[in-house]
C-alpha cells in the first residue's frame, strides 16, 4: 500500500520501492527500508548503487558484511569509502567490537524493519580512472530470504534490492558441502532460481547482473582456497549446472575470516558455542572488487 500524497516532497519517496511517504516518516511502511536512504541521496549528485548480499542463515553474512565496510573503510586496495550517514557505520562496529572479545555478533533480526543499512560513497582507483559510486548495501536476515524465496512477497524488500542490484554476492557455506551437506547447493540453487524467476523476461535470456559467489569458511576446507571454481563444480553441482545455464556473470571466490575456533560447553541441555579466538581474514575483498569492476 501506497501511503501518503502524490505532492510528496522528494525526501519521503522512498529510493528502494518507490512509494511516496508522509513527510518526516523514519520508514516506509510498504518495504521497511529507512527514509534516511532517500534523504542522504539527495545530498548526492549520483543515483545510489545497491549491492545486496544474500545467504543462508547462519553462513556469515553479517561477520562478512561487517568485515567488509571495515577494509574498505580503512583503505584496502584502492578503495575509498566514506559513509553517508552516522547509521552507516552500525554493521561494521558491531562486527568488530563483538570480535574483538571473542564472540560472534547477534543473528539479524527476520523483521525487515530492525535490519541495518549502510550507505557508502565508494571511489575506485586514482587519476582519469577513477571511480565513484554510491553504495547501499543492506544486513538482511537468511530467515527472510528463504522466507522469500519460498513465498514471493513475504518479504517485498528483498524483491526490490533484487530489481535495483546492479551486483550481488552470494554466500555459501563451504566447510558444510565439504563434509558432504546438500544444504548449501539446495540453498544456492533456490537462491538463483528467484533471482533468475525475477532478472529475465523470458527464458531466452541469460540473467546478465554479476554475481560473486563467496565459500565462506573455507578455513575449514583449505583446499577450497586453491581452485574455489572446482570445488563449487565438484560440491555444488545443482548450483553449478545452473550458473552454466542461465548465468552469464557468475564468479567463484573462497573466504574466510576466523582463523581459529574454540568451543564452549555448558551443562547438558546447553548448546555448545563456537568462539573465534582470533580472525585471519582471507578473501573477503576480491569477490566485491570483482562485483564493482563490472558495475557500470
Amino acid at each position: 500500500m501506497t501511503t501518503g500524497t502524490l505532492d510528496a516532497p522528494p525526501s519521503s519517496v522512498c529510493v528502494i520501492c518507490g512509494s511516496r511517504n508522509v513527510a518526516g516518516a523514519g520508514q516506509c511502511p510498504d518495504c521497511f527500508a529507512p527514509l534516511a536512504l532517500t534523504r542522504d541521496g539527495l545530498t548526492t549528485p549520483r543515483e545510489p548503487t545497491f549491492v545486496t548480499v544474500l545467504g543462508d542463515s547462519n553462513v556469515g553474512k553479517t561477520v562478512y558484511l561487517g568485515f567488509l565496510l571495515d577494509m574498505l573503510s580503512q583503505r584496502a586496495g584502492d578503495f575509498e569509502a566514506i559513509p553517508v550517514g552516522p547509521y552507516s557505520v552500525d554493521v561494521q562496529q558491531n562486527v568488530i567490537s563483538h570480535m574483538a572479545y571473542r564472540v560472534f555478533p547477534p543473528k539479524t533480526p527476520t523483521e525487515a524493519d530492525q535490519w541495518n543499512w549502510a550507505y557508502y560513497q565508494i571511489a575506485q582507483g586514482r587519476g582519469k580512472r577513477r571511480k565513484v559510486v554510491d553504495l547501499v548495501m543492506p544486513d538482511l536476515a537468511g530467515e527472510a530470504l528463504a522466507a522469500e524465496v519460498a513465498a514471493p512477497e513475504t518479504f517485498r524488500i528483498i524483491r526490490r534490492l533484487i530489481d535495483r542490484s546492479a551486483g550481488m554476492l552470494l554466500l555459501l557455506d563451504a566447510a558444510l558441502a565439504a563434509q558432504g551437506s546438500s544444504q548449501p547447493d539446495f540453498c544456492g540453487l533456490k537462491a538463483l532460481t528467484y533471482i533468475d524467476a525475477a532478472r529475465t523476461a523470458g527464458r531466452s535470456r541469460r540473467v546478465q547482473t554479476p554475481i560473486a559467489v563467496v565459500l565462506c569458511k573455507s578455513d575449514l576446507c583449505p583446499e577450497c582456497y586453491d581452485n574455489p571454481r572446482r570445488f563449487a563444480q565438484a560440491n555444488l553441482t545443482r548450483l553449478w549446472n545452473l550458473c552454466e545455464s542461465r548465468f552469464a556473470n557468475v564468479a567463484f571466490f573462497a573466504c574466510g575470516v576466523v582463523g581459529s575456533l574454540g568451543y564452549a560447553a555448558g551443562g547438558e541441555d546447553e548448546p555448545v558455542v563456537p568462539i573465534p579466538l582470533h580472525t585471519a581474514l582471507q578473501g573477503v575483498l576480491e569477490p566485491f572488487q570483482w562485483v564493482m569492476d563490472r558495475v557500470q
